[in-house]
């Protein structure tokens, strides 16, 4: 039996060898034939049948009228350079044909394969673009960036996938993964219509990339009340705008909420008190035409009867009822009720950030339902943990978004262009607590949303469990990115991508011969661990009906423009550091702070 097993393996290396060297001589020989016939025809001599063999072996019989130097060069010298050159450009270009991981970008085995998500290639694409889009219906020619939104290449091809403008999103990648890079930056440039980011950074992001392309096709708004860009104050926006109907007081109301506590100490009694008396204020103030801050006021005196006046005046006399037994219940239930609404609105305190969200002598307002219908960027700034000011932040993405959708009902039910809404850091920064139910229809409107989580549990800290289940349910689009480290999570998108048949080999040996079976069995496409191990630069692609795919990103800085966006996000974010110096006391700049 060992001997049998040796005589087995010698073969195979035999055969190795053997191939080895058919695959050097082979094209060596083909490359010799050519080169001497080509030095024959330069020199003037007569040009020889097809022998290979002959022409690396015996050069001399094929060509007798050339010299001893001429056949070295045509038949050795220059075949063997024209092969090093060969295997040298292959060698490259299986580089190139790597991810940062140094692994081969093959499509993973089970995965989709381009027929399988043919309705998100070009030309499936772009058909879709001609009937949602009026205004491109008897266009000759439809660039790829007014069909969808380029989401990266069918792993290990040149095949561009696209999402298109009726698609909402989802992406739960890792820090550093990509998603700036690969899917906000690269979105943001090619939007054909109004772009909304918001973010927490600014300085090396998403923000320096594309403040300045986008501000060739339209005009950028930049609200940044925590000043993590620095930006200089050019706009005011009115919150309480949307606030003159109960329904957009408390709408407003739960932004503030939303922003102070988890989904799940929501519905305890001390918050819903306090976002119902913050919800009557608010109404009251925008009644009156009155600044939010006046709010403040009224919070920090409750005894004070203008709100009540004012709800009274406007009709809203049951609304007034409620906050009349609020303010003359047991003073101890007012108090901690008063108190709670302080702290969700504390942010209005601060005279910098409030005056974003009044008005401004000099200053224009930005008024969404004419930034809906331009080109415009909006970028929304705040830092993680905002409190009241990421609560401005995410009421004015929703203020937005609403706007979007009435003048889609009044185009017919669509924006075209669209809009695109990336609501990076969503969980940090933009804390709107029904946009799992918004996901239901702004597809549809030509609103295209894309939620950029870190986590699957970040998105269901802040709207529970159910609520972000109800929206990766109705995400038409998920895109997994690498350092997905949530084993539940892992195991359930491995189930969701399935199981594939994997043929398994048995050799066995005995005393008649060596004899092989063959059997096959089923086993994850992607295993929890794979998914973990998921390389930087290539994702999971999950579309309504579609087998699951895995992608190459697409970075912008390797982008045929990377140069120009690159020398201008650097210009950008010098800025931003120069105004953080200007900022900067005396006494810092004197002990070379600002150096």
């Amino acid at each position: 039996m060992p001997q049998s097993t040796s005589s087995s393996d010698g073969y195979d290396i035999a055969f190795k060898i053997l191939m080895g060297i058919l695959a050097v001589t082979v094209p060596l020989s083909h490359l010799a034939w050519l080169g001497g016939n080509l030095t024959a025809w330069l020199t003037g001599n007569p040009w020889t049948g097809y022998r290979p063999a002959d022409a690396l072996l015996h050069p001399d019989q094929l060509w007798p009228g050339l010299g001893e130097t001429s056949l070295l060069i045509g038949t050795r010298i220059v075949p063997v350079v024209v092969l090093l050159a060969l295997a040298v450009s292959g060698g490259l270009w299986w580089t190139r044909s790597k991810n940062t991981t140094g692994r081969k970008r093959t499509r993973v085995e089970g995965t989709a394969k381009a027929r399988d998500i043919e309705p998100l290639l070009a030309k499936a694409i772009t058909d879709k673009a001609r009937s949602l889009r009026p205004s491109l219906k008897d266009a000759d020619r439809i660039a790829p960036s007014d069909t969808g939104i380029l989401l990266g290449n069918l792993q290990g091809t040149r095949t561009e996938v696209r999402m298109g403008y009726e698609d909402v999103a989802v992406a739960i990648m890792a820090p550093r993964s990509g998603k700036t890079t690969s899917l906000a930056i690269p979105s943001i440039l090619a939007a054909p219509g109004a772009v909304l980011l918001t973010s927490n950074k600014a300085a090396g992001d998403a923000y320096t990339a594309t403040l300045d392309a986008r501000g060739r096709v339209g005009r950028v708004w930049s609200m940044d009340p925590q000043q993590i860009a620095h930006a200089e104050r050019t706009m005011w926006w009115n919150p309480l705008a949307d606030a003159k109907s109960l329904d957009g007081a408390n709408r407003l109301a739960g932004h503030f909420l939303a922003a102070s506590v988890d989904a799940s100490q929501q519905g305890d009694f001390w918050s819903k008190a306090g976002s119902n008396i913050l919800s009557q204020l608010f109404l009251a103030a925008a009644l009156d035409e009155r600044p939010i801050t006046d709010v403040m006021q009224w919070l920090a005196f409750p005894a004070d009867r203008r709100p009540l006046d004012i709800l009274r005046d406007h009709g809203f006399t049951s609304v007034a009822a409620q906050l009349k037994g609020t303010v003359e219940g047991p003073p101890e239930t007012r108090d901690g009720i008063y108190e709670t609404a302080r702290q969700y609105a504390s942010a209005l305190l601060n005279a910098d950030i409030a005056a974003w969200v009044t008005p401004q002598q000099g200053i224009e307002e930005f008024r969404p339902n004419e930034f809906v219908a331009s080109t415009d960027t909006l970028f929304l700034l705040s830092k993680d943990g905002g409190g009241g000011a990421s609560a401005l932040i995410a009421a004015c993405a929703d203020s937005v978004m609403r706007a979007a959708t009435a003048r889609a009902e009044r185009a017919g039910g669509r924006l075209d262009p669209p809009m695109l809404a990336i609501l990076d850091e969503a969980a940090n920064v933009c804390k709107i607590s029904d946009l799992p139910d918004l996901y239901s229809h702004l597809g549809s409107r030509g609103i295209i949303p894309i939620t950029i989580l870190q986590s699957y549990r970040q998105g269901q800290k802040v709207w529970g469990e159910a609520g972000m289940d109800a929206m990766w349910s109705a995400a038409t689009i998920k895109v997994i990115g690498s350092g997905i480290d949530d084993p539940d999570f892992a195991d359930k998108l491995s189930r969701l991508i399935g199981d594939h048949d994997v043929e398994t080999k048995s050799t066995s040996v005995s005393d008649s011969g060596k004899s092989t079976s063959l059997s096959m069995r089923q086993e994850r496409i992607l295993p929890a661990d794979a998914i973990r191990a998921l390389p930087k630069g290539t994702a999971l692609l999950f579309a309504t009906g579609l087998r699951a795919a895995t992608l190459d990103l697409r970075p912008w800085y390797l982008e045929p423009a990377a140069a120009e966006l690159a020398t201008a996000s650097k210009t950008a974010s010098a800025a931003i550091t120069a105004r953080a110096i200007a900022k900067a006391s005396p006494t810092q700049a004197d002990f070379g702070v600002a150096a």
